[in-house]
């Protein structure tokens, strides 16, 4: 069964009684909501963005930009890494391929005039004669004064059956190490030689370097 409801409606002859006026009173004052108890408005949110540095706003707004370029075109993910074996391998054929090169240049050139050693000391030998200077007639001493001394003795022969002109001689002293330190030259005893004719050649030189242990004798080059 459903509640009653109160009727808040005044009968018509209440009005005119006195004693239900008294009764009702005046109306309530109306009442005014509470500020405190107000719920305040939801917040504004705005949408946060990268603060962009300004070089780069400027960058992008001057008018110079190249737009011809895709920053979305496809790049390789990482520069290639160098074989250092690979490098290393063709350096070695590389070094291979330029001293077989100058090998055989000189094989077949022979060493330039200003390398080291590339010029014979003594000339090539002289057909039909014949440079003899034994060891036991070379003299290598020192002097009651102190003076280095190296003396030689020797022969020029013609073997042949023509007559031959006869070239100056060169003199090589040597160390114990084979380094050469003292050269000087002999002209020749006598210009030419008659077939089967031999000439005598005696030698002496002072102030040679201390170290000097042999000689080594030949014709000189031109």
């Amino acid at each position: 069964m459903p509640t009653p409801v109160a009727d808040d409606t005044a009968p018509a002859w209440a009005s005119d009684d006195p004693a239900y006026q008294d009764s009702v009173g005046e109306p309530a004052p109306a009442v005014e909501p509470d500020t405190e108890d107000t719920v305040p408005a939801p917040p504004e949110f705005r949408a946060r963005g990268r603060r962009r540095d300004p070089a780069e706003a400027e960058h992008y707004s001057s008018p110079e930009i190249d737009d011809t370029i895709s920053h979305f075109d496809h790049e390789p993910p990482f520069r290639p890494r160098r074989n250092r074996l690979r490098l290393w391998t063709m350096a070695a054929v590389l070094f291979a391929l330029a001293a077989g090169g100058i090998v055989a240049a000189v094989s077949y050139w022979g060493l330039p005039a200003w390398a080291p050693g590339s010029r014979p000391i003594f000339a090539s030998p002289e057909p039909d004669l014949v440079l003899e200077f034994p060891p036991d007639k070379q003299d290598r001493r020192t002097l009651p004064n102190g003076t280095e001394f190296f003396g030689a003795s020797g022969t020029v022969t013609n073997i042949g059956t023509t007559v031959r002109s006869v070239p100056s001689i060169l003199i090589v002293l040597r160390d114990a190490r084979e380094r050469k330190v003292y050269e000087w030259v002999v002209p020749a005893p006598k210009g030419k030689l008659a077939p089967g004719e031999s000439v005598t050649v005696n030698e002496a030189v002072t102030d040679v370097p201390r170290s000097a242990k042999f000689a080594e004798i030949g014709w000189k080059p031109n």
